[in-house]
């Protein structure tokens, strides 16, 4: 799935969901050695666990941020 952030510095968030697990996750844009860690920390988890952890997480003075918003994203895909 491709999703469209909003109000972050990544733009888009490329990732799977496959038997109810997060996979393949990749960020176009923002910090990227940031992004690719929460890509690799994510990678199998299932998506209502990565929602709990990510979800409201804030970037500085920003209502949200971009695990935030992939949190957002795995939440439009259900």
């Amino acid at each position: 799935m491709t999703y469209k952030t909003k109000g972050t510095c990544s733009r888009e968030i490329n990732f799977d969901v496959v038997d109810g697990k997060v996979y393949n996750v990749s960020f176009y844009g923002g910090c990227h050695g940031n992004l690719q860690g929460i890509a690799k920390l994510v990678e199998g988890m299932p998506v209502e666990e990565v929602i709990a952890r990510l979800e409201g997480i804030c970037c500085g003075m920003k209502s949200t941020s971009c695990p935030d918003q992939l949190a957002q994203a795995l939440k439009s895909n259900n």
